[in-house]
């Protein structure tokens, strides 16, 4: 048997042509930097304005009359809270209360669309259809069609402002609207996976080069999977496969806000959650900064506390705007406080490290 050949976004050769490095990611190619380099990226965001081709992403569409209410059965957060043009964060859990995946929730007029992680695409697709018993609803997965921009950072605001007639300037937080992007038909949110205020452009495939040029052509830097992981690690953001997986919880993850326990309807993983709540959360996801010189904790390495091993550094590396080595792990619940000292094990030495406040660098968004 020979490996899947690896897809391409619709922004393939606008990546080669920039001169992007080309690495293999959830079944893509995609860029992980451009020449500039992850650092110029990564404060381009945070200083000015970057655009992500995240096309990758998947996109599942939820129709039919019980719509709403089947995405509130595989859904922890509460779906019944959505207004039309408002999307949440949320989790596609287990029955044992653990992640399948996270996801974004968009609520439409007369449909509902799961945004999933590239990686977890067939697994969140096949979860979800083997939950539908009965409900009177479609399911139809529009990855292939769909692209998807993702415009982040100070000056995302007025760089689309001048390139749209939507009032991009009164589009709240988590709020969504349609209409074109220099020309063409897009659906426009305010989310952002990096800290920073940003919009999500969902549009045709076809459409994809027209509003990259347009973002580009316009100023914003185009930036890899390299700073979009710097800066989603900055802001605190969880990444599924390091800080989040199936063998951990929300309620471990510090995403309390998304499990909405007392919501109307049950959903997948809601006994699980609820006994953990009642006996306790045995660890929490923590931040920590090394104390020690040129050190850096890696994901993978051994994590020890007080002499035992604990846990694995979820998410680390040196980012730009910290300008330290940090990362990410889970600790014992009465241990997970700012200050406590934990050693990483770097190539057989351990090094030092001490549990810091998350996030790392404060939210920018809109609120």
């Amino acid at each position: 048997m020979t490996d899947a050949p690896l897809k391409r976004t619709p922004l393939y050769d606008a990546h080669v042509s920039l001169g992007a490095k080309m690495v293999p990611f959830a079944g893509f190619e995609m860029p992980v930097s451009y020449p500039a380099g992850i650092s110029t990226e990564h404060k381009a965001v945070r200083e000015r304005v970057g655009v992500f081709d995240v096309s990758h992403m998947g996109e599942f569409e939820v129709t039919g009359p019980d719509r709403n209410a089947f995405v509130q059965r595989v859904t922890c957060n509460d779906v019944a809270a959505l207004r039309p043009g408002q999307a949440q964060y949320s989790g596609i859990l287990t029955t044992q209360g653990t992640f399948v995946d996270d996801c974004l929730v968009y609520r439409f007029e007369d449909k509902v669309m799961l945004v999933v992680n590239a990686s977890n695409m067939t697994k969140d697709w096949d979860h979800i259809v083997e939950q539908k018993s009965g409900a009177n609803v479609r399911l139809r997965d529009i990855s292939d069609e769909t692209a998807l921009l993702a415009l982040q950072g100070p000056g995302a605001e007025a760089l689309l402002g001048a390139i749209t007639p939507l009032r991009v300037t009164e589009l709240p937080y988590f709020h969504f609207t349609s209409g074109t992007v220099a020309g063409a038909q897009c659906f426009v949110s305010r989310t952002g996976y990096t800290g920073e205020d940003g919009f999500e452009l969902y549009c045709r495939g076809a459409d994809a080069v027209l509003l990259w040029a347009a973002v580009t052509g316009r100023g914003a830097e185009p930036c890899g999977l390299g700073a979009r992981d710097t800066l989603r690690l900055e802001a605190g953001l969880p990444l599924y496969g390091n800080d989040i997986d199936d063998t951990t919880t929300p309620l471990e993850a510090g995403l309390n806000f998304i499990v909405r326990l007392d919501k109307a309807a049950p959903f997948t993983g809601q006994v699980a959650l609820k006994k953990q709540k009642l006996e306790g959360v045995p660890r929490r996801l923590v931040g920590f900064r090394m104390t020690e010189p040129r050190q850096v904790g890696r994901h993978g390495y051994d994590v020890w506390l007080d002499g035992r091993k604990v846990d694995l550094v979820r998410s680390g590396t040196v980012t730009p705007t910290v300008n330290a080595a940090i990362g990410t792990t889970y600790l014992p619940r009465a241990q997970a406080q700012p200050g406590t000292g934990i050693e990483i094990d770097i190539r057989g030495r351990r090094a030092g490290a001490e549990v810091v406040k998350l996030p790392f660098v404060p939210h920018r968004t809109k609120r």
